[in-house]
């Protein structure tokens, strides 16, 4: 009899009951949840990836899906009805132009020093911009550069990918694709060479990132 208690204490939970767990944590976290964290909430056994590819099919075609975001986990209203949310978004701050460029240059040249955003952009990058993103969390500080001095470079965040409903960095839009949508023209920055990874308009990264309303005519 003791044994079998033993082995019942280490037993995995069924994947229906795995499955409600999954979905209580995944509902109760604002934040995307990586899988390290499921199972450590979940008792011994649980794989809670089984659970959300399951997760995943119930909820194809509801007002709600079960998303990817960068190696992490998360309910998010449907693409299709996130209309219906906007009168619940309440704009807290807005970006400068200079901290949207700046954005969009990380976000497309990630892992990116200073200095490289500085000759992309083809003006000094100030203090203050660097530390707006940092304070609202859309990127963070990435691995040292292996060069003299070692800088360090900058990385877009998971919160960064959920706000513009992307699963990774390189679900942004590309160069034929912003062309085809009439988004992006053949102006490149001062200093800045032309190519399919480096070339982006100031009125793309506007439209990119079209959830802030950028203050005209403010410069670093």
């Amino acid at each position: 009899m003791a044994n079998i208690h033993e082995e019942s204490l280490f037993k995995a939970p069924d994947i229906c009951e795995q499955e409600r767990m999954v979905e209580a944590i995944l509902f109760a976290s604002a934040e995307p949840v990586s899988l390290h964290e499921m199972v450590s909430r979940m008792p011994h056994g649980s794989e809670p990836i089984a659970a959300l590819e399951n997760l995943q099919k119930r909820y194809q075609g509801r007002g709600v899906e079960v998303k990817e975001i960068d190696r992490a986990w998360a309910i998010r209203t449907s693409p299709d009805l996130s209309f219906l949310m906007r009168r619940e978004t309440v704009e807290t701050r807005k970006l400068s132009r200079a901290a949207i460029e700046t954005l969009a240059i990380i976000a497309y040249h990630q892992p990116v020093t200073r200095a490289e955003i500085e000759e992309i952009r083809g003006v000094a990058v100030s203090r203050g911009t660097i530390d707006q993103l940092l304070e609202l969390e859309w990127i963070k500080l990435g691995r040292r550069r292996q060069t003299p001095g070692r800088p360090a470079t900058f990385v877009v965040t998971n919160l960064f990918l959920d706000h513009f409903g992307l699963e990774h960095a390189r679900d942004l839009p590309g160069l034929k694709e912003l062309r085809a949508a009439g988004l992006l023209d053949n102006r490149a920055a001062p200093g800045t060479e032309i190519s399919d990874e480096t070339e982006y308009s100031t009125d793309v990264q506007e439209s990119l990132f079209d959830g802030e309303d950028p203050a005209d005519d403010i410069e670093d």
